[in-house]
This record gives C-alpha cells, sequence and structure tokens, in this order.
C-alpha cells in the first residue's frame, strides 16, 4: 500500500531534497517505467502545483503522450517540433521562461506561459521526456533543472 505524499515548506530547494527522497522510495522496487513515471508525474504536481507534469515516450518517429497529471495534452508530438521535440533532437534540457517566445512553440494549452522539457536516456538515447508547463512566466530554473535531471535518471 503507497505511503501518503509528505510535502515539504520552505524553499524550492528543500521540497526538491525531500521530494527526491520520497521518489526513490517508490521507485527503487518497481521494474515497470510506466508505473514509475505515473507516481513522479504525480509527486511532482502535488508538491509543487505545476499547470501540467507529464511525460512523452518515444514511439518510432514520435513522442506520444504517457503518465500526466493536469488539462487535456497534445497525444503526439513530431522530433525535432516544439519544446518537448527540440529536448529529443537536441538531447538537451530546455528551459523556456517565455513560450510565446520559443519559436515553434506547440500550444496544448494556452494557459500555459513557461515550460521545462528533460529528456531521459537508455544507453544513450533518448526514450522519453519529462515535461512540466506553468501558467506562470519564468517559473523554472537552474534548481529545477538540476533536480528534475536527477529525479528522470532515476528511470534509466
Amino acid at each position: 500500500m503507497a505511503e501518503e505524499l509528505y510535502i515539504a515548506q520552505g524553499s524550492k530547494e528543500d521540497k526538491y531534497t525531500l521530494l527526491y527522497k520520497q521518489i526513490i522510495a517508490v521507485t527503487e522496487n518497481e521494474s515497470d517505467s510506466i508505473a514509475n513515471m505515473a507516481n513522479i508525474a504525480a509527486m511532482l504536481h502535488a508538491t509543487f502545483g505545476f499547470w501540467w507534469t507529464g511525460f512523452y515516450r518515444v514511439v518510432g518517429k514520435e513522442l506520444v503522450l504517457g503518465p500526466f497529471q493536469g488539462p487535456l495534452a497534445c497525444s503526439r508530438i513530431a522530433y525535432g517540433r516544439g519544446v518537448c521535440g527540440t529536448a529529443w533532437k537536441e538531447q538537451r534540457t530546455q528551459v523556456v521562461p517565455d513560450v510565446e517566445l520559443f519559436p515553434g512553440h506547440i500550444a496544448c494549452s494556452s494557459a500555459s506561459k513557461s515550460e521545462i522539457v528533460i529528456p531521459i536516456f537508455k544507453d544513450g538515447d533518448v526514450t522519453a521526456v519529462l515535461d512540466i508547463d506553468s501558467e506562470h512566466l519564468a517559473t523554472f530554473d537552474d534548481t529545477d533543472k538540476l533536480w528534475l535531471e536527477r529525479i528522470v535518471e532515476l528511470l534509466q
């Protein structure tokens, strides 16, 4: 039976520190990547209250919607398209303070104002991305990038 998520008070760093330990506890004995993605999305979403938190999996030449928390999402994203497709193509985290200024941004929701996308690697290839959207401008910074990259390493 799952334990209840304890959400840390204090700084963003404090929240990530506790959340990281909780994610390890939830995922370390679970081998199914979809189950782990689902729990990670739920835990991030509950802790930070982001607008949209979820995963896209690489299936062939597209990203296909995986487990997520939040409103309706785009089901498929082409390689190199939008922030998610760019993270996949460039194989690096994309931090976008204002999505309106990102060339080729895919507006799944007009409420999304800023975004961070972290690629997930297995054997040197991107197998999925973690996509988080905020309804506020400039939500994501180096602290988010550092911790979210550490969190997705748990899925490799």
